[in-house]
Parts: C-alpha cells; structure tokens; sequence
C-alpha cells in the first residue's frame, strides 16, 4: 500500500511537473524572437586577403600580375589611370593571347573598378565589366583550351574575380534600377561595347515576380543551423517577390513579403569569346536569373558549368522579415483562433510546379510553418529530393480543437487542388506527403482515415440523419465525424504526436486554456444551437464538451483511442517518429520515458510501417538531425517506389480508383516518368 501511494505521489508530481516545463518549452518556443540574419560590416568577398582590398596600402594585384607587368614594362602605370593601362595591354593582348594575359587584364580591370568606384561610378562599371568579360574569356575561350589548367589557382581566381565583378557592376546597376528582367545596359570598355539584357531561364518565376534584390553577400545567417551553399560561376542573389495578378492560380498561396533564391549569370552570346576578345566592336551579353531549386548547372561553350547558389540565405532573410514573426503568429494561432483564421491555408515558399510531389508539412499547437525552417532548409538542400518535391506549409488556429482543423485542412487542399489543377493533368500532385509535429501529426492522419461511423458513435447513439441543424452545420457535422481519406495523399509521416494524448493536458492547463483562447463566437453558437435543438441526442460527455485544442488533446479525449486504432487507407503509408529525452537528469525524470510532453507509450503508433526514435525533446524532436534524415530516407523510399510501377491520380473520389500497396495498375494510372522524371 505505501509503495503504491509513494507510486501516486510520484506520478502526480510527474505530471505536474510536466504540465509546467511543458508550459514553460511552449511559451519560450512559441514566444521567443529570433534573430535570422544579421547584416554584415562588410561584403563577404573571397578576393579581400588575395587583393588586400582592406589595406592600408590600397589594393594590389598579386604575385603573378605584377611579374607580367614587369615583363612588359608596365609597373609604373599601377600609379596611373586605370583605364588607360588597360588599354596598353589590350594592345598587347591583341599581338600575344594568352591566358596569363586574360588573367592579369581581368584582375586589373577589378582593382581599378575597386579604385575608382567612390568616385566615378561609371568608369567602376566599365572596368567591372572588362573584369568579367576578360575572366570568361579565360574560362571558356577555346583557344586556351589545350593550356587551360583546372589545378592552376589562376583557375580558381579567374572565376572568383568573374563573380565579385559581376556583384560589383550589378549592385551600380541596382542603383539606377535598371536590375530587371527586359533592362539593357551599355558597358564601354577598351575600344568594345558590350549591351547586357537581363533575362529570366527558370520555370515558374516570370519578369514581374522580381521587384528588387538584395545580395547574399551583405548578410550573414543566424537562424538556421546549416547554410547550404553550392560553388562555381555566378552571383546569388536574394529576390523580392512583387506582387502579380490575383487570378493567377498559384499567387493566393505565397505569402507576403517573399523573397526566393536567384542566381545570376552573365553570358556571352552570338561570337565566340576567340572571335571578340582581341578585336574592337560591339558585343552582346545576357545576365541569366536562374532558380537554384531547379537549375544547378548550365551548359557555357560546350560544357558543362556549375552555379554559384545560396539557398540558405535568402530563407533566413524572409524569415527575418517583420510581417513574418512567429511568435505573433504562434501566439494569435492559439489565443484568438477567430482573428487568424484569415491566416488559415496553404503557404508556398518556392514556385509552383506541377511536377513536382508536394510535401505538405503541419505544424503544431502553439506554432507556426516557421517551426519547419531547419527540416525544410536540411531537405531542399538535398538534390535529389529539390529535384523531385515542392514543399508547402499549412496554417491553421491552433487554439481550436484539432478535428475542426483537420476538417478545414481537408477542405484547403481538396479548394488548392482544384486551382492549381482544375483538370486533374498533373499526376504528381495525387502522391502528396503530409507530415505533421505534434497536434499538426494528429491532424495529418485525420486525412489518412475512414473511421466509418465509429467518430460518430462517439457523439451519439442516434443516426446523423436524426440531427436537426440549418444545412451549413449539418454538412459540418458529416465532413467532422464521417471522414474520407485524402485520395491524393500517399504518405503520412507523423512527428512527436501525441496519439494517446498528453499529461501537459491537464485540468491546470485546460482550465488556463478555457480562460485564455477565445474560440470564434460562430462555432460556439452553432454548437449551442444544435444542442439545444437535439435534447438527448448527444453524449454528454462527448467530443462536444472540449472547447480547446488543449482539450482536444487530453487523454480522456474520447477521439484519440478511436482514431489511434484506425489503420490508413489502402493507398496511404504511415510513418512515426517519436522523441525520447536522455533518462538521467531532471527532464530525463519528468519526461515519462518520452520527450517531455508526450511520453512513449503515448507517441507510439502501432499501425505505422515504421517508427523511429530520436534523442530530442518535444519543441525540437522535428529538428532533429535523425529525424530529419528519416523523413529523407522516407521521401527517397517515396521517388523510388513512385518511378518502379504505375501510380493512380484519381479523378473523383466517388469512383476513383486508388493505388494499392501491390498488385496490378490502377485504370487511369500515370506511368512513373510522368512523376518523378
């Protein structure tokens, strides 16, 4: 007796304690602000220590040049006009090409464009123009092609100095706003000139996507714990999205403020570099804005070139923004669901593009799509899976009970679908991936059910068709407790979820909760309503009495036995990762063997085809490093399985076929090319 009484002591003040950490990890992770990134003191620029841009002493060509000056007897015009030395070894060019010639003319050009840019703005964009065109000469001339050496540092410098140039003649050019898609602008340098038009080569941007551009190199990330970036040619940018035509399909779905990855490329067309580099005339040029979510690499005189990109940077800026602070939006989804239910909805981050398989990622009580960022910056960094899935976002008010939310999300992505592919062309949008953190996890495989009448039965002995109520709630009633599978949902992957509930759902906090979240006064007198019209048809202590998510999620919740026990439908793959804090210390001894806010036993969920558990707590089990390399094993398993048979995209739920785990083909199946290319 003692021993169980010590037993129940023990077990109440874990559950307290619970009950408070887990209010304190909510608080301090829905409410804590984040600084993304910082702006830097200086550009980040590679050629600072090679040049001594930041000396004393000015800046100075390396080594190898100024042995090439001296061989040449042009030392003393280091001293002078830039201009007017670049134009004697233009001379000189023009009698010995070289590439230690190319070299020095494009390194020099720089240090002059550096030299002059205080004080003459368009003798530095000249001069950074002769820098890049010199330093893509030699890259890609074909007459240096037997001597070229990739081992050469000049190799690596040549295309360090076509990059920094490139950023220093586009940030002049910004400055008279002429950095848009369809501008041209005259560069004069040594008896050429060369007309640049800026050019979009990516799928999904158009010209009027870009309203302006910051640079990469201005900003240092603070927020996200890996920066991805990819090495070659080019200036990666960061592009701000302007506002285009409401009827576009796509556009309700990308939030405000966005900003996307651009890389910009400056090419010469028409001659060949051999044909112009030493000859006087008029060249043409274009400077290519390309997506690095869709192109890595481009083709540039019969080869093949790798991107300069950043795909890190420009998130964490449009995270920094102020229009996108997530602990207002954590906090207004929870306390005041009436207010954000105009923020409810899909989110798209990148372009859309039908091709690709949407990952659908679903956030969880007292969050926002924000809570994703690290997952989400690890994935896309993948190329495999950036080459083959779309991520969006879902939000909703967390402060609801979660089976209202996965009802609207049920109603969001059918509403997406039908905009984005009216005519149901495009079959990879039919083997979308949910995955969910949390309550988001509960919500994410509601889509996954057919619970038949078995939610009803919950709610009352009575048929639905006995229920009095105005038409809109009756439809209400049977979209909430009669469920159908997403038919273009192939896998659920669900994270740190409490699928038996959470002792952080306590009579303290529910009662907290009742307090403070203000539900929309609609639902609450709709529910009134068919309470009162309907005497003795519902339960009394049915799904009816919980007013909150917190509620929602109580292990007394009498949806939760039910809906853990549903298997998914045929088509449908579940997946299951849950956190487990280390056992020694104090959160160790609190957690209940769980990640602090949901134990073990209750994240556990037996009818997944895999289950993984990850050394982390609740508010960061879905960033963790081996979560997130499960859910890429998971996505990859997903490509592979998609391109090794025939996959359905089914057209009307009511007589669709759907893919089963094996057997023969669906009807109206796609072939597995047409998914994933």
């Amino acid at each position: 007796m003692r021993l169980a009484a010590r037993c129940r002591v023990a077990q109440t003040t874990r559950t307290l304690l619970v009950a408070l950490l887990g209010t304190v990890a909510l608080c301090q992770f829905g409410c804590a602000t984040s600084r993304w990134v910082n702006v830097r003191e200086q550009p980040n620029n590679p050629l600072t220590a090679r040049l001594n841009l930041l000396s004393r002493g000015g800046p100075k060509p390396t080594e190898r040049t100024e042995q090439l000056l001296r061989r040449y007897d042009l030392v003393d015009d280091l001293k002078g006009n830039p201009r007017e030395m670049m134009t004697k070894l233009h001379q000189i060019t023009l009698q010995e090409p070289s590439l230690e010639n190319m070299y020095a003319m494009a390194e020099l050009a720089y240090l002059g464009a550096k030299k002059t840019e205080s004080r003459d703005q368009t003798a530095a964009l000249d001069l950074y123009g002769a820098a890049v065109m010199h330093a893509y000469f030699y890259l890609f001339d074909p007459r240096f092609d037997t001597v070229r050496n990739p081992y050469d540092p000049q190799y690596r410098g040549a295309s360090e100095i076509y990059n920094t140039a490139l950023e220093g003649a586009l940030r002049i050019v910004q400055k008279s706003d002429a950095l848009r898609p369809g501008c041209t602008h005259t560069i004069r340098m040594a008896g050429l000139e060369m007309d640049v038009t800026v050019v979009v080569r990516s799928p999904g941007w158009r010209d009027e996507d870009f309203d302006s551009f910051e640079f990469v190199s201005d900003y240092e990330t603070k927020g996200l714990s890996n920066h991805y970036v990819d090495h070659g040619l080019g200036v990666p940018l960061i592009a701000l999205r302007g506002k285009r035509n409401q009827d576009e399909s796509a556009e309700e779905f990308y939030p405000p403020g966005l900003s996307f990855p651009v890389s910009a490329f400056l090419r010469m067309v028409g001659q060949q570099p051999s044909a112009v580099a030493g000859a006087p005339g008029r060249l043409k040029a274009t400077l290519e804005l390309y997506d690095p979510l869709v192109v890595s690499d481009i083709q540039v005189a019969d080869r093949m070139v790798p991107l300069e990109t950043d795909l890190t940077t420009p998130l964490a800026y449009f995270l920094g923004q102020p229009q996108f602070n997530d602990s207002d939006l954590s906090t207004l989804g929870l306390l005041r669901p009436d207010r954000a239910a105009g923020l409810r909805g899909l989110y798209m981050l990148e372009p859309f593009q039908a091709d690709k398989v949407p990952v659908v990622m679903v956030h969880g009580l007292w969050s926002s799509p924000v809570t994703w960022m690290q997952m989400y910056n690890d994935l896309r960094a993948d190329p495999e899976v950036r080459r083959n899935y779309q991520f969006w976002f879902y939000m909703y008010p967390t402060g609801q009970p979660f089976w209202l939310s996965a009802r609207q999300m049920r109603q969001d992505m059918a509403l997406a679908r039908a905009k984005l592919d009216p005519y149901q062309h495009h079959p990879a949008l039919g083997q979308s991936v949910l995955i969910g953190h949390s309550m988001g996890g509960l919500i994410s495989r509601m889509q996954s059910v057919d619970p038949g009448d078995a939610f009803w039965r919950i709610v009352s002995d009575e048929p639905i068709s006995a229920v009095k109520a105005e038409p809109e709630t009756y439809q209400v009633l049977q979209a909430t407790f009669f469920p159908k599978p997403d038919m273009a949902v192939r896998r659920v992957i669900t994270i740190g979820t409490p699928h038996g509930g959470s002792h952080f759902a306590n009579n303290v906090t529910r009662w907290f909760g009742n307090k403070l979240i203000s539900l929309p006064r609609k639902f609450l007198s709709r529910r009134q309503q068919l309470l009162r019209d309907n005497p003795g048809v519902f339960h009394e202590q049915a799904i009816f009495a919980a007013n909150t998510s917190i509620d929602s999620l109580s292990p007394e919740s009498p949806l939760l036995p039910v809906l853990r026990t549903q298997p998914p439908a045929p088509w449908i793959h579940h997946h299951n990762i849950v956190g487990r804090v280390p056992t020694d210390g104090f959160l160790g001894w609190v957690s209940n063997e769980g990640d602090g806010v949901v134990s073990l036993a209750s994240a556990n969920l037996e009818v997944a085809e895999s289950q993984i558990a990850v050394p982390a707590d609740h508010s960061t089990v879905h960033q963790h490093p081996r979560a997130i390399l499960e859910v890429r094993r998971i996505l990859l398993d997903h490509l592979r399985e998609l391109r090794a048979g025939y996959v359905a995209y089914p057209v009307q739920p009511a007589t669709a076929s759907v893919w089963p785990r094996s057997g023969t083909p669906a009807p109206n199946a796609y072939p597995p090319e047409a998914i994933a290319p």
